[in-house]
Order: C-alpha cells, then structure tokens, then sequence
C-alpha cells in the first residue's frame, strides 16, 4: 500500500478543548492508520499564522465563553487564509463554537454581537433561558448517510443561501429547533453541534474527511489504493 501523508491544524487546540471534542482527532488519527495514512496533527493557536499550502485538513472545536471570545479576536487575523483554504476545497470538520466562528457572528452570554470570519454565510443568535440538549439523529440526503450523536448548545443557528445543512432532523433539535436542519456542509466543510464527539459514533464521516483530503492531495488514485 503506498505511504501517504496527510497534515492536520487543530485551530486553537490548547483553547477550544472542553467538551471532548479532542476525541474526533484522535478518531481522524485511528481511521487514518487503518487505511494506510499517516496523519499527523499541529495546534494552530493565537498569534500564529494559518498557513494554506501546509495542511490537508482542519480541526476547529468549541469551548467555554471566555476562550471563544479570546479566540474571536485573534481569527480576524487568519481570516483571509481560512477563508482562501475553504474556497480552495480544504477539507474541515468544525464543532460548536468552531462552527459559529466560521460564520458572520454569534451572539455571547451577555447578549453581544461577537463577530465570526464570514467564511460561510450563517450567523448565531442566543436563546432565552433555553438549550437544546439530548441525543439527535439527522440524514445527510447528498451522501445517503445517516449521523447520531448528541447536543448540548445555547445557539440558535441560521443558514445562509450558499449552505446545506450537515443532515436533516430525524431526531433532536439541530440548528434552531424549527427548520429542521443541522450543522452546515459548504464545498468540503462540514460543521455540526455534535459533542462526544461526533466522529467516534459516525466512522463514515471520518473516512469521508479523510478519503477527501487524500484525493485533494494524491488525485483519485489515492482513494482507489486504500479502499
């Protein structure tokens, strides 16, 4: 089997690590070695530059309000190479907090406006007194796929024009309790408000992110070699 690598940045790794959503880096690394990949990881954290041309792949987690609000001052810096990495087809798996910030804005525990990158077209508002938590089971209809997990979030998501949702609710509540829609997909990135994480119980998603980056990288050779 041929020796491929792939590279990935954890966005804010030492940061954005509270709800055990590390566990979706690890679960990238075991699908990895069971397809012949050897996939190593880097924390991209504040003051750093997002080098495009470096990574296969991107990891982008949620955390508590003050480390997120850290984080949303720094990524204006890295705006304009995140976005430029999306539009070029990397590949990217965001959770939570790492979701809201991709997009215009979302709005923080004491009812400001904290701004996003605009990468993707949706914006965040607060609920009331209210979360949305329990299990959830949505459809991804494009893929024929069906994702469980769990959620656990204030937000109150929208999707712009340019999005489709990560799946449709089969089960739980999703971006906003109303549309029937969870998470974002948007050219090869996925974003969800999965905690758990979410690739340990869907195994078909991590392979997907990784056979996508390996074929960004290789061409479809690599795809046909490893499955």
């Amino acid at each position: 089997m041929a020796d491929y690598q792939l590279k990935m940045a954890h966005l804010y790794g030492n940061l954005l690590n509270t709800y055990g959503d590390n566990g979706n880096i690890l679960m990238l690394g075991y699908t990895a070695q069971n397809s012949g990949v050897h996939l190593s990881t880097e924390i991209v954290s504040i003051h750093e530059p997002f080098d495009t041309k470096r990574y296969d792949l991107v990891f982008f987690g949620g955390g508590q309000d003050f480390e997120q609000y850290i984080v949303s001052k720094d990524i204006q810096t890295k705006k304009e190479s995140l976005t430029e990495y999306i539009e070029n087809d990397g590949v990217m798996l965001a959770i939570c907090g790492g979701y809201q910030l991709l997009g215009h804005y979302y709005t923080g525990a004491h009812g400001e406006k904290i701004q996003g990158i605009s990468a993707l077209d949706h914006y965040t508002l607060s609920q009331d007194n209210n979360r949305f938590i329990g299990d959830i089971k949505i459809y991804n209809d494009e893929f024929d796929e069906s994702y469980v997990g769990f959620e656990n979030h204030n937000g109150y998501t929208v999707l712009g024009k340019n999005e489709k949702p990560l799946g449709r609710i089969i089960e739980g509540y999703g971006n906003n309790g109303k549309d029937q829609t969870e998470g974002a997909h948007y050219r090869n990135v996925f974003c969800s408000y999965f905690h758990g994480p979410i690739l340990a119980r869907n195994e078909i998603l991590a392979k997907r992110l990784i056979d996508t980056a390996l074929v960004n990288k290789y061409g479809e050779q690599a795809r046909q070699a490893i499955s």
